[in-house]
């Protein structure tokens, strides 16, 4: 109202569909489930088709890889074999619809053989107080805060005593029993450790954003005061980072953006949409899938992506739906879909798909020309979503794609019959 931007109709009952499928499951509808929503006169069907695929295990695992992909699980930094497990717990963690702040939790205090207790690879990945610090402000707060390793921001408000106050937090987490090739570690909490700032030497004591820890003594963890800190309803930054990412993952655009960059200079969109979406976060104890649901079952996201003459040129506000593409994997696995056709990845099970996938390493050639990051960094921009002529080349004339259009199993011989 205030910017005068009249809203897209709603989207068409087929759109809607295909596009709940692919934001929430990453996959194509069924031609059942298609024909069964298509038929049906009832006008609270789309409420019906979000709560049934909240409850389909294809869920947890299209959100499991999203997170794994920001957590930086990879065969190289925690091996094939904690890479898995990693995996399957973010697996369970999702399908038992528990809450995020009970991860963000396990993560931060987590300790122990990092096979057994698969959180305790976060530590395996960042080994360092500093990186840890880093890791934890981007991914559970949207902050980066790498330049104040060095320096105060000139034009922002985080300074290096934010920076290495969040590390000494950190500060005792120890690794120990590197083995058989790294398989695993056990990540413990050491009598003692230190960091100290970088200019002055001063010893930091662990301060988030200003809370300063409280004294533990020789050998204790200070981390869980830092875990207690996070899911206070007053941290202004934990649960409106989390709701913009995931407002991000299912429209394409976050309300600030880059997700991972929540900052005095670069403020949201719509600052009270996502004060709203973080109170009803916290209120609900950081419940994902009922975020989820509140969001797809919203005006905003039925709205047609097809602008009208007071919103063509809208690329914030919301006041249509934003097309998008889709990503590596949702691409692969509809493409096998269409075509009947299967792919296999060495080592796991038939029928796999790849949004299954533990370790990008296992992934094809498609996936890497198509934008799967390599899970290397904590910033979503490692995924690419960007158009090259490499994937128009790929599509056209790669062996893969046209045996697999053409195989005698396939669908098209099939219709062809």
């Amino acid at each position: 109202r205030q910017l005068q931007l009249k809203a897209s109709p709603a989207a068409t009952d087929g759109t809607y569909l295909r596009r709940v499928h692919l934001d929430l499951l990453g996959v194509l509808p069924s031609p059942e489930a298609a024909r069964a929503y298509l038929d049906s006169k009832d006008p609270k069907k789309h409420l019906a088709l979000v709560d049934g695929l909240l409850k389909r295990s294809e869920f947890a695992e299209f959100w499991a890889m999203k997170w794994l992909d920001v957590m930086r699980g990879n065969r190289e930094s925690i091996t094939e074999r904690g890479v898995h497990k990693l995996h399957r717990h973010l697996v369970r963690h999702f399908a038992e619809d528990r809450s995020f702040g009970e991860l963000a939790r396990q993560i931060l205090t987590s300790r122990g053989n990092t096979i057994e207790n698969p959180t305790a690879s976060f530590f395996r990945i960042a080994r360092t107080p500093e990186d840890a610090a880093e890791s934890t402000a981007q991914l559970f707060l949207g902050v980066r805060i790498q330049c104040a390793k060095c320096h105060n921001h000139p034009f922002e408000a985080i300074t290096q005593n934010d920076y290495y106050g969040l590390a000494a937090y950190f500060a005792r987490v120890k690794l120990k029993g590197r083995v058989f090739g790294l398989d695993r570690e056990i990540v413990y909490v050491g009598r003692a450790g230190e960091v100290k700032h970088a200019e002055s030497g001063e010893v930091m004591k662990p301060t988030a954003f200003g809370k300063v820890a409280r004294d533990v003594a020789v050998g204790q963890d200070v981390r869980p005061q830092l875990a207690d800190w996070l899911v206070r309803s007053e941290n202004r930054w934990f649960a409106r980072s989390t709701v913009n990412r995931i407002w991000a993952h299912i429209f394409g655009l976050g309300i600030v953006e880059p997700v991972d960059d929540f900052r005095e200079s670069n403020p949201p969109s719509n600052p009270e949409l996502l004060n709203g979406l973080a109170q009803h976060f916290i209120a609900s104890k950081f419940d994902i899938k009922g975020l989820v649901r509140l969001i797809c079952r919203s005006n905003t996201y039925q709205l047609s992506s097809l602008p009208n003459d007071y919103n063509l040129k809208d690329k914030q506000n919301f006041s249509r739906y934003y097309p998008k593409r889709l990503t590596a994997e949702v691409l692969y696995d509809a493409f096998h879909q269409v075509t009947a056709s299967t792919q296999a990845y060495g080592g796991l099970p038939t029928g796999t798909r790849a949004v299954q996938l533990p370790d990008p390493s296992k992934g094809p050639y498609f996936l890497k020309v198509f934008g799967q990051p390599q899970a290397d960094t904590a910033c979503e921009c490692e995924r690419s979503q960007e158009a090259n002529l490499a994937q128009s080349l790929h599509l056209l004339n790669s062996s893969e794609v046209q045996n697999k259009i053409a195989a005698g199993s396939g669908r098209a011989a099939k219709l062809a019959a």
